[in-house]
């Protein structure tokens, strides 16, 4: 019979639940150790060795390459829907096309200075805009 391996660590429990389910997607039953001890005593988290995935040691090489292709296609992966109704902005992100946008509210150097000066704030409105479903940060 097999033995486990370490497969895999994190430092998070939901990184590595995320890639136990993929696994399991695929047919691959694997492990999660030492996640209750570092939730309940995150301290003990270097001492460990973080969180660890294991697999049996003849399927370890076709976990990697199930994780890795994932990782590859991940964004196609999303199961989201990339509009909205009544969205804020009359455009869409360059890189997925979504229209669920947010603009960048950083106080830029107007602000500082204004302050400065006049001693009242003046805010100039950002052209920096960042899209909420694959992260990407473009101007208009």
């Amino acid at each position: 019979m097999p033995s486990l391996v370490k497969f895999k660590y994190y430092n998070s429990s939901i990184e590595a639940n995320r890639d136990k389910q993929i696994l399991a997607n695929h047919g691959i039953e694997s492990f999660i150790a030492n996640e209750q001890t570092i939730q309940s005593d995150w301290l003990l988290s270097q001492a460990l060795g973080g969180i660890q995935l294991q697999v049996f040691e003849n399927e370890k090489e076709k976990a990697a390459g199930i994780l890795s292709d994932f990782a590859e296609n991940q964004e196609a992966r999303l199961d989201v829907d990339h509009t909205i109704a009544n969205p804020e902005f009359d455009f869409k992100c360059p890189n997925c096309g979504s229209n669920h946008l947010y603009r960048d509210e950083q106080p830029g150097g107007l602000f500082g200075i204004s302050l400065l000066f006049l001693g009242l704030p003046l805010k100039s409105k950002s052209t920096l805009y960042h899209c909420y479903y694959c992260d990407k940060e473009f101007k208009v």
